[in-house]
């Protein structure tokens, strides 16, 4: 029978997302990769255990993580029933929807149809009456603005959800959902988006000033870049690197000669900080208060206690920031 330790709370920071009442852990682990039914089901026990003895608190899922989409919340409901469960009220469990999710016209994109029906399911494979965060995964251009906010609001009015998010939307498209979400009187609370030293996207497309401006938190997926900001690629592609293995979201084109050069550069400066560069980068992301939270992905117990030790020393000077800045 697993006890969590009693000093987990003691092993991490807490931030408060945007204006709201709720606090996240700053380093969130992420269920994307390695909790689908081609992995091993105990590591994924040890890596959820390993997190919450150390103060991470917030589990991040979607319909379609796997493979096969819907494994790993099917597996994470199972970890949750023969671990967890205990611990339900000290956990923050996210689901998401908006990508492809089951065939035909309805299991796509942002309807209100789409997105009721797929939480439902999602609930059904966690074995939970409600997730703490349910976020609609991308904006949809075809689908009114009005009906998705409107179907997120009803869910939290069902009780299925206790707050909401948006993910991958830009700062426009922000605004005017979040003047939608608060006519509606909804917990709208976070925002999930690609943010890392070498991907800045949110600050060009004015998400990330919006969300300060708006008092909605930020939570960051990819802080490392698809592993692009660790030592991993130093000496090459690994045999068993996304790159080869995956191929969808880092490419081999992407891993340059040079660009392998100058973040060799980065791992100096790192080091002169006494961090790994894999410290480093996720330590960058929380470097202000715009940022809540970063989302971590894990296939050892080691890199999560790693990844936490960033959180201690997310103080920058300028000349670092700056040398940085002309590496990317």
């Amino acid at each position: 029978m697993y006890t969590a330790k009693e000093n987990r709370y003691e092993m991490m920071k807490y931030n408060r997302c945007g204006r709201s009442g709720l606090l996240l852990p700053t380093v969130s682990l992420g269920l994307w990769h390695n909790f689908g039914d081609t992995s091993n089901y105990y590591n994924m026990v040890s890596l959820c255990t390993t997190a919450f003895d150390n103060g991470i608190t917030h589990f991040d899922l979607a319909n379609n993580y796997g493979p096969e989409a819907g494994a790993a919340e099917r597996n994470f409901g199972k970890i949750l029933k023969e671990y967890l469960l205990p611990y339900r009220d000290e956990l923050i469990i996210s689901t998401k929807a908006g990508y492809d999710m089951w065939p035909g016209p309805y299991g796509d994109h942002g309807s209100r149809k789409y997105l009721i029906a797929s939480l439902d399911q999602s609930l059904k494979r966690m074995g939970l009456d409600y997730v703490d965060i349910f976020y609609h995964h991308r904006p949809d251009p075809d689908t009114p603005l009005e009906e998705t906010m409107l179907a997120l609001a009803d869910i939290v009015r069902a009780g299925k959800a206790l707050y909401v998010g948006l993910s991958n939307y830009d700062g426009n498209r922000l605004e005017q959902a979040t003047a939608i979400l608060e006519d509606l009187r909804v917990p709208f609370i976070i925002n999930q988006n690609r943010y890392n030293i070498l991907d800045r996207t949110i600050e060009k497309n004015g998400l990330k000033e919006t969300s300060k401006k708006l008092g909605k938190g930020i939570i960051c997926f990819s802080p490392l870049a698809q592993g692009m900001l660790t030592d991993r690629y130093f000496n090459g592609i690994p045999a068993d690197s996304r790159v080869k293995t995956d191929g969808r979201f880092l490419k081999k084109d992407q891993i340059s000669e040079d660009k392998i050069a100058n973040l060799k550069k980065m791992n100096e400066i790192a080091s002169d900080r006494g961090q790994t560069l894999a410290e480093m980068a996720l330590a960058w992301c929380l470097k202000d208060d715009a940022i809540t939270s970063v989302i971590i992905g894990a296939s050892k117990t080691a890199q999560i206690l790693d990844n936490i030790k960033a959180a201690n020393n997310t103080v920058f000077t300028d000349e670092e920031l700056k040398a940085i800045d002309k590496l990317i």
